[in-house]
């Protein structure tokens, strides 16, 4: 087999008797060429795009199949950067060509929450591994004024997505794939900008490597894919595995104060710390964290926004965090385990930091575990971006978290209401169209035994006689703030959030949405409650 610059454009073609070709042309996507098998497998040689094409809508036509060696490697790898698909019909190329004309608009499609696409299948309700499945948040990172996202489809790849302003997301072709050589997956961890170029990965210190750390399905092989083009194209790390260490979940990063990098690594119900100076070498610091599960993020955060004055957050894989402090190989907690999130769907987060020009901000994202999405080509979103800060209360420190701000570049139309009585069997939001809205909310509860909202079919109740905030079977101690209350709910498609008191709590679920999924409603019961300041934002989609 030999490779061969095709005369149009510099596409890559590949020449061998044992293949069919067929030359795909997809233009603004990173494919040069396909071959079509005679088995009728599908192969595509990947050519690094430009920068300026990274926001621009890329088509792939493949997945990771099982031409492989023995070693579990694809068989044409180390010749160019070559893909190698699953079986796909020659009818299949051309549907392949260009998306569905209702991506995205799907009837429950999320319209500003991240939800993954299908390549080269149409199908409804995929499973696990399938395309249009998403699952664990992995390596978010900000780099070169992008924010990058990457997600689990169950240990079969990591999905990349980017954007400009965390709200506006374009899907990528998968960073990497799973290898047989580490119990068939590429697990959860983190990524890492190597600046100095310490770990000797880029060939041209002038192009210092992302590096992405992930686990094999083994539970014991960690692993490194890296990319020195940022993070448009993605290699392996000839090493693989760099440590043999159960279990999974890397969470990796710069410690500035010792000068050198910290692994947070997950096994045994415990995290373990991990130092290096290279990122290929780590030792066992020995100061293992009980009382933990998977998918760990270890953080600095400001208190009261004064960066002179900061603390540590460990967040679980389950939301609970604590706040302590961290010398680079111990973690000393101040804290029990706190949630962050007391709703239905929420569930290993991860955040981006070291955000160029905002400096000490914290932004969290996690997947909303279990939703439902019946008869749709995807399955399973991620939570809205929100910013962390760290408040001082009575009972001691508290994350409290909010909507990021970005949320602002989707507002349409503006409705307001102020000093105004909640009368019974009046509801001033029934003429509010739409179906995505940014609702917030200030109530005085004036002897009110219970205010509320409907959204879409789903009742977000605040019950002042128990002092609970229900939503979506869910319930979250809410206490008055001088007989008032404060309430914020993101309503999309298919799911709720809700932020109340400024964000001391939140409440992320999803719901499948009923007959009347378009109805907004304010309610109350009891007494006479007041409106103090009321705006509900419609809010455009983000595809």
């Amino acid at each position: 087999m030999e490779f061969a610059p095709s005369s149009r454009d510099g596409l890559v073609a590949l020449r061998s008797l044992d293949f069919v070709m067929k030359e795909i042309r997809m233009p603004h996507s990173s494919i040069a060429a396909g071959m079509l098998l005679a088995a009728g497998t599908v192969c595509a040689v990947q050519s690094p795009p430009s920068a300026e094409d990274i926001f621009r809508p890329a088509v792939a036509v493949w997945q990771m199949a099982d031409l492989r060696d023995a070693d579990g490697n694809e068989r044409l790898a180390g010749v160019g950067n070559v893909t190698v698909g699953n079986h796909l019909e020659a009818k299949d190329l051309q549907a392949a060509r260009s998306a569905p004309v209702d991506l995205y608009q799907e009837k429950y499609r999320p319209q500003f929450h991240v939800t993954a696409r299908q390549w080269t299948i149409h199908k409804l309700n995929p499973g696990m591994k399938e395309e249009g499945w998403i699952n664990d948040v992995n390596g978010l990172i900000y780099h070169q004024g992008q924010y990058h996202l990457f997600a689990q489809r169950w240990a079969r790849c990591w999905l990349h997505f980017v954007s400009k302003d965390l709200i506006h997301w374009t899907e990528l072709q998968p960073a990497f794939w799973e290898e047989q050589r580490f119990g068939t997956g590429v697990q959860s961890g983190t990524i890492v900008f190597d600046s100095e170029n310490v770990s000797g990965l880029s060939p041209d210190p002038r192009t210092p490597p992302l590096v992405a750390f992930w686990s094999g399905f083994d539970n014991r092989s960690q692993c490194i894919s890296y990319s020195v083009d940022h993070g448009l194209t993605w290699a392996k790390y000839a090493n693989n595995p760099y440590m043999i260490q159960p279990e999974r979940d890397p969470r990796v990063f710069w410690y500035q104060p010792g000068h050198k990098w910290v692994m947070v690594l997950y096994a045994d119900a415990k995290y373990h710390i991990f130092n290096s100076t290279n990122l290929l070498t780590w030792i066992d610091q020995k100061n293992p964290i009980p009382d933990c599960f998977e998918c760990p993020d270890l953080f600095e955060l400001p208190v009261a926004g004064d960066r002179n004055h900061t603390k540590w957050v460990l967040v679980r894989g389950n939301g609970k965090y604590s706040i302590g402090d961290f010398d680079g190989a111990r973690f000393t907690p101040e804290t029990g385990q706190l949630p962050c999130d007391l709703g239905a769907n929420f569930y290993a987060t991860q955040s981006w930091g070291d955000i160029t020009g905002q400096p000490g901000r914290r932004v969290q994202i996690a997947w909303m575990r279990d939703g439902t999405y019946p008869e749709m080509p995807f399955n399973q979103q991620l939570s809205f971006p929100c910013d962390l800060t760290l408040r001082s209360l009575p009972e001691g420190l508290r994350i409290f978290r909010l909507p990021a701000g970005e949320i602002e570049s989707l507002y349409k139309r503006k409705h307001s209401w102020k000093n105004r009585i909640i009368k019974p069997n009046e509801n001033i939001l029934k003429n509010i169209p739409g179906e995505l809205f940014d609702i917030q909310l200030e109530i005085e509860l004036a002897g009110a035994r219970e205010v509320g909202l409907k959204c879409r079919g789903e009742v977000v109740s605040y019950s002042a006689a128990n002092g609970t905030l229900s939503c979506l079977g869910r319930e979250a101690k809410v206490e008055e703030i001088n007989g008032q209350i404060i309430l914020r709910v993101l309503v999309d498609r298919t799911s709720l959030e809700v932020f109340a008191n400024d964000g001391k709590v939140s409440m992320s679920s999803c719901f499948v949405p009923g007959s009347d999924r378009a109805a907004l409603e304010l309610f109350s019961a009891g007494g006479q409650p007041r409106i103090l300041s009321m705006t509900v934002r419609e809010l455009k989609s983000m595809w």
